[in-house]
């Protein structure tokens, strides 16, 4: 079976459950508390072709309907990862599932450490521009020509109008986010380099999604909760548990700027695919 046959079933059993909406959004590890709204509807990761079921504390697993200021919104709660043994396009295919399904707005979250105690932490970070340190690419093989061009333009993956739009609104700093690889924590040297290159945040997620979204056309809006400082930043061993405590302490924020996306922007403003500002 092809890639494309794989997003189109996932796609067409997405289609059967309910009628998609215009907005979906990705969280990450720990994030799903922050939605303190009910839910609909819910499915399994399990229940859908083609989708892999996270191995990682703190990701469900599970795609939830959600109205958010009357909006209603595809959450995807929980993701897996390249380091679980995953190639790029099992990553980024619940992204590719949803697009076809017919969300044209997608918001992406994680979790990372924060590489400047400027930065500090516990809150989040708009991200402006990434550097993909991951070493592969979900539009590597084949190209699906109906999914976008063979070499998409990402000059602006991260939709400048709305991050506009949020940071009038919101007390948020926008930053570059920097995906690697994983699962191990970055050294201190990793670290110097990173900030040297011009990164402010680093995390293990993202960075494909945001470049599959884009290559389908989808307005991205991407959003780090700042729960550590980076290694050699702070004091003592990173642990999961210290990310997924910072997750937590970011909900009430996160949740905040989820009701300012669709609340400000509005229902008919949201879906605007491959529109840049």
């Amino acid at each position: 079976m092809s890639e494309l046959d794989r997003v189109e079933a996932a796609s067409s059993a997405l289609a059967a459950w309910a009628e998609a909406p215009e907005l979906a959004l990705v969280l990450g590890s720990g994030l799903a508390s922050a939605l303190d709204v009910p839910i609909e509807r819910s499915l399994s990761f399990q229940e859908i072709p083609g989708f892999l079921p996270p191995t990682v504390p703190g990701h469900d697993g599970r795609l939830t309907l959600r109205s958010i200021e009357g909006t209603h919104v595809a959450c995807l709660e929980g993701r897996v990862h390249m380091y679980e043994g995953h190639t790029p396009a099992d990553v980024v295919r619940p992204v590719r599932a949803v697009g076809a399904w017919g969300c044209r707005t997608l918001i992406l979250t994680n979790s990372a450490g924060s590489l400047g105690a400027e930065l500090g932490q516990e809150r989040l970070m708009l991200i402006a521009d990434h550097l993909n340190f991951t070493g592969r690419s979900p539009l590597e093989g084949p190209n699906e020509a109906q999914w976008g061009p063979r070499f998409p333009d990402m000059s602006e993956v991260y939709d400048g109008e709305l991050r506009r739009r949020l940071v009038h609104r919101l007390a948020c700093p926008e930053g570059v986010y920097a995906g690697v690889l994983g699962p191990e924590y970055e050294t201190p040297a990793m670290v110097r380099f990173l900030r040297a290159a011009g990164a402010d945040a680093v995390g293990m997620s993202t960075v494909l999604e945001a470049t599959a979204a884009r290559h389908l056309g989808l307005r991205v809006l991407g959003v780090s909760c700042l729960t550590n400082l980076a290694a050699g930043i702070g004091e003592g061993p990173l642990s999961h548990a210290e990310v997924t405590e910072g997750a937590h302490k970011t909900r009430e924020s996160l949740m905040q700027l989820l009701r300012v996306v669709v609340g400000e922007l509005g229902h008919s403003d949201i879906a605007q695919p491959g529109q840049n500002g």
